[in-house]
C-alpha cells in the first residue's frame, strides 16, 4: 500500500513540476544560442524598437505546409522569432500563420496582401514536381501596415521584422539628400539602397547653386560618383553645411576606366583639392590586387568561341575591414577602379580606415593602360593594407564625414544597365549613412545572418606543403601502427616460447 501511495506521490509531483516549468516556460521565453554570429539571439536594437511600442503590432505570417525540410525550416526559425518578439514586447506583438494552400479563398486573400508564391521542388512518390510556396508576412500597426513579400531562407530574418516594425512606429523621419548637378548617380540608379535607407529616412535629390545652400532640414547629405567639376561657391557651401553640424558622405573616384580604349586616366572634380585642404588624399592612382574579379574574354578554340574569365586585379575583392560600426558584419566587398586613400590632417580630427586592400596589392600611375593577357606574379603586388574607405570625426565640431574611394560602388545603374549589387557594398554604404544620422540601431541587424567567409590565402609553398602532408600522414600512421603491432606480436610469441611461460 505504500509503495502504491509513494508511487502516486512521485508522479503528481512529477506531473506538478513539469506543469509549473510549461507555464514559467510560456511566461519567460529563452533558449541558449551556441551559433557564432549570434543569430537566434535578439540584439539591442531589436530589444529599443519593442521597449519602445506604443501600440500593438500584428502579424500575418503567410506560411505553407508540408514543404521540404530545407525550406520548412524558414518557417519553424520564423515562428520561433516570432515568439521571441512577443515575449520581448510584452505581449505587444500578435501573430497568426496561415496556410493559403488550403483553399482559393486563403490564397486569394494571401495574393491581396502582398504577399507573392514562389515555385519549389518537392518529391513525392519518388518523382519531383513543382508546388506553390507562401513564404511571407505582412506586418500592421492600426491602419498602417507593411509587407515582407517573401522571407529568403537563410536571410537576416529578425532586420527585416524589426525594420519593417521600426519603419511602422516612426513618426518623424530623418531626412538625408542626394546630391545632384555634378553627373551624381540618381535614386532610380541605387535601388538596393535606397530600399533600405528608405525603411527610416525620408531621402529625395537635392541640387546646389548660387542662390540655393544645402537645405537646412538635412541631417546628411550624399554625393555618389560625381561626373563634373564642382564650382568654388558650391564647395563653400559644403563647409558651411559641415560648420552648422551636417554630415557628408562622399564616394568618388579620381579615375575614369574606359573599356573601349583599354584604360583609365585622371579625372578631377574638385572634390579632390576640397579634401586636401582637410588633410584627406585620394591619389591618382589606381588600387590593385591579388584577391579581384575577373572579365570575360573571348578565346578561340578551333571553330568554337568560349568566354574566358581572367583574372583582373583592377576589380579588388576585398575582405579586410575595420571593427567599426560602419563594416561590422560586413565579410565581401567588390570595388571597380578605386583609388587610395592617405589623410595627412590637424590632430583635432579622428580618422579611422575603414577598408583595407589585401595583403598583396600595389598601385600604378594614372593613365594605366590595361592589357588583359599579362601574365601577373607575386612582385606586382608590394603592398597591403591601402586604406580604400575612411571615416573623419572633428572634436572642435559635431560633423562626421565618410569618404569612400570608390564612386559607383553601391551604383546599379538604370534601365538596361542596372545590374545586382554585392549585398556587403549596399551595407556599407547605408550603415555609413546610419552612423552619420546618429541612427545606428539598425546597423548590426543588416547584416546579421548568413555570412560568407572566403579562405585565407596562402603562398604556394604552403598549399604544396599541406598536399604532401595530406597525402604522406595517414601513410605513415598506417605505417607506425602496424610497426607497433607487429613489435607487440613479436613480443607476445617470443614471451610464449620461454621455458617458464604459463
Amino acid at each position: 500500500m505504500k509503495n502504491k501511495q509513494s508511487i502516486s506521490v512521485t508522479v503528481a509531483l512529477v506531473a506538478g513540476i513539469l506543469i509549473l516549468l510549461n507555464v514559467l516556460a510560456d511566461r519567460y521565453f529563452t533558449r541558449l544560442d551556441f551559433t557564432e554570429d549570434k543569430r537566434y539571439t535578439l540584439s539591442h536594437a531589436t530589444h529599443d524598437i519593442l521597449s519602445s511600442l506604443k501600440d500593438p503590432v500584428t502579424v500575418t505570417a503567410y506560411f505553407s505546409e508540408d514543404l521540404p525540410p530545407d525550406i520548412a525550416k524558414t518557417r519553424r526559425d520564423f515562428k520561433e522569432l516570432l515568439v521571441e518578439f512577443s515575449a520581448n514586447s510584452k505581449g505587444k506583438v500578435v501573430y497568426e500563420f496561415i496556410n493559403p494552400n488550403t483553399d482559393e479563398k486563403a490564397e486569394k486573400k494571401a495574393n491581396q496582401e502582398g504577399i507573392s508564391p514562389v515555385m519549389v521542388n518537392v518529391r513525392e512518390k519518388d518523382q519531383m514536381k513543382q508546388q506553390k510556396a507562401y513564404m511571407g508576412a505582412l506586418v500592421q500597426m492600426g491602419e498602417r501596415r507593411e509587407v515582407i513579400p517573401y522571407m529568403q531562407p537563410g536571410a537576416a530574418m529578425e532586420y527585416a521584422l524589426a525594420s519593417n516594425i521600426k519603419k511602422l512606429s516612426l513618426s518623424n523621419r530623418i531626412s538625408i539628400g542626394l546630391l545632384q548637378g555634378q553627373g551624381e548617380a540618381k535614386l532610380s540608379a541605387m535601388n538596393q539602397a535606397n530600399h533600405l535607407l528608405s525603411i527610416v529616412y525620408d531621402v529625395r535629390e537635392v541640387s546646389l547653386s548660387d542662390t540655393v545652400p544645402v537645405p537646412a532640414d538635412l541631417k546628411t547629405l550624399l554625393i555618389v560618383d560625381p561626373q563634373d567639376s564642382f564650382g568654388d561657391l558650391q564647395l563653400a557651401q559644403l563647409d558651411e553645411f559641415m560648420n552648422k553640424g551636417g554630415n557628408l558622405f562622399i564616394a568618388a573616384s579620381s579615375s575614369k576606366a574606359d573599356f573601349q580604349k583599354s584604360m583609365a586616366q585622371v579625372r578631377h572634380t574638385g572634390l579632390e583639392g576640397w579634401l586636401s585642404k582637410k588633410g584627406l588624399s585620394i591619389s591618382d592612382e589606381l588600387v590593385i590586387d591579388a584577391s579581384c574579379g575577373s572579365v570575360q574574354v573571348p578565346r578561340q578554340y578551333g571553330a568554337y568561341q568560349v568566354m574566358q574569365p581572367i583574372n583582373f586585379p583592377y576589380l579588388p575583392v576585398l575582405h579586410s575591414v575595420a571593427d567599426h560600426s560602419i563594416t561590422k558584419g560586413l565579410s565581401t566587398l567588390f570595388f571597380q577602379f578605386a583609388n587610395p586613400l592617405s589623410y595627412n590632417g590637424p590632430a583635432g580630427v579622428k580618422f579611422t580606415p575603414l577598408v583595407m586592400s589585401s595583403e598583396k596589392s600595389g598601385t600604378q600611375k594614372l593613365p594605366v593602360y590595361f592589357d588583359i593577357g599579362r601574365q601577373w606574379t607575386q612582385k606586382d603586388f608590394p603592398m597591403s593594407g591601402l586604406v580604400l574607405a575612411a571615416a573623419l570625426e572633428s572634436s572642435s565640431s559635431k560633423s562626421k564625414m565618410v569618404v569612400v574611394a570608390n564612386g559607383n560602388f553601391a551604383v546599379n545603374g538604370e534601365n538596361e544597365r542596372s545590374a545586382q549589387l554585392q549585398a556587403d557594398n549596399v551595407n556599407l554604404l547605408v550603415n555609413a549613412v546610419d552612423w552619420l544620422s546618429d541612427d545606428t540601431g539598425l546597423i548590426e541587424l543588416r547584416t546579421k545572418g548568413v555570412v560568407s567567409h572566403p579562405l585565407r590565402q596562402v603562398e604556394d609553398s604552403s598549399k604544396l606543403l599541406i598536399k604532401y602532408f595530406n597525402f604522406l600522414f595517414p601513410i605513415l600512421l598506417i605505417i607506425i601502427y602496424g610497426f607497433v603491432r607487429f613489435q607487440m606480436r613479436r613480443n607476445q610469441r617470443m614471451k610464449r616460447a620461454e621455458e617458464n611461460y604459463i
